[in-house]
């Protein structure tokens, strides 16, 4: 493993709070996608909740100070409804938890979300060209993996996002890459090669040269391997992904959430715990971690992140880097709220 450079977190604030009186936000606006336009307005995608846990996908703009620090959002609307029936359940309806990366090389905006169909939570895939108008790609299959022993597409899986180019595949051709979170069932048996039940990250690919011929390409993904599992004490319930991948001097940084659980109670919710962390992936083998946080760049603190839907949960989404090569990465706050971390260069090394 080879040193990587430092990073903390700075805390900016709340950027979007539930709107009194709205009906779709009674439960909370979290856990936003965001994404430059082509004239460099920054749009979030956040989560939307009505009552009923019934989830969609928003647009607003995001409003910045003088200093250039987020300071609110022009709500633009609705892009996603979970109007499909794969995105529906005989309890509820969802479209959650949306990342967007654009993808040069496609000239496309691609969206990756949970949707919580009939059989629980599965990627969905949506695109524009705008940021406006957004066209389904339909659900993501996974190629049957005989080395696994089992199908993915038989486990519910969230938490997917893609790199924004072409990275080099397993067998070394380009390949569109999806980070994503299978979620196993400790009462069953594992696929082959897995020993941890914990939630962990995985990527799965796309040949380049078959999504170029056919955007639809993107919904049908294989080679899967797992990149990390959970392995501090902060995360030892379960990790996933976070941000989308963005490029630094020594490979890929995403920044991800990990999980604790606190004891049971009978009659009571099981308390949890979501914390933030950043990866490094080696950009010739993406499957690599190179490095990473050995303690949380941003955990549950204020108020807004220790009080709401769900306590205690910091939960990164999106990231914008900046001019001046920070980053602002956005996530969810007790699952209720959205607030802004800048991510700087730090003396001290967190990373190893």
């Amino acid at each position: 493993m080879v040193a990587a450079p430092p990073y903390r977190m700075e805390r900016l604030g709340v950027v979007m709070e539930p709107l009194p009186g709205e009906p779709m936000e009674v439960e909370g606006v979290l856990n936003p996608a965001a994404a430059r336009a082509p004239n460099g307005d920054l749009y979030l995608f956040p989560r939307l909740v009505a009552r009923g846990n019934f989830s969609r996908i928003g647009r607003a703009r995001v409003l910045f100070d003088q200093g250039g620090k987020p300071s609110g959002v022009e709500r633009l609307g609705v892009v996603l409804e979970p109007d499909e029936l794969w995105e529906q359940n005989p309890v509820t309806a969802g479209v959650e938890d949306p990342r967007i990366t654009f993808i040069e090389s496609l000239r496309a905006y691609v969206m990756a979300y949970a949707a919580y169909g009939p059989l629980g939570p599965r990627i969905g895939l949506a695109v524009s060209k705008d940021l406006v108008g957004w066209e389904r790609l339909g659900p993501v299959s996974f190629a049957y993996q005989s080395s696994m022993r089992t199908d993915m597409n038989l486990y519910t899986n969230k938490d997917a996002m893609f790199f924004p180019e072409p990275v080099p595949g397993p067998d070394g051709k380009p390949a569109y890459a999806m980070l994503h979170r299978p979620m196993w069932n400790p009462a069953w048996p594992l696929p082959a090669g897995v020993t941890d039940a914990r939630h962990s990250i995985w990527i799965s690919f796309a040949p380049a040269g078959a999504v170029k011929r056919d955007l639809r390409a993107l919904t049908r993904l294989g080679r899967h391997r797992q990149v990390a599992q959970p392995q501090q004490p902060w995360e030892a319930t379960k990790i996933g992904g976070g941000t989308p991948p963005i490029r630094v001097p020594e490979g890929w940084l995403i920044i991800y959430h990990g999980v604790t659980r606190g004891e049971e109670h009978p009659g009571e919710p099981i308390p949890v715990r979501y914390v933030a962390g950043a990866m490094v992936l080696d950009s010739q083998d993406v499957t690599r971690v190179l490095a990473r946080s050995t303690s949380p760049l941003l955990e549950p603190e204020t108020t807004e992140e220790r009080e709401g839907t769900v306590g205690n949960v910091v939960f990164p989404t999106a990231i914008d880097v900046r001019d001046s090569g920070e980053a602002d990465v956005y996530y969810g706050m007790a699952d209720s709220r959205i607030g802004v971390a800048r991510l700087r260069r730090a003396i001290r090394n967190s990373l190893r």
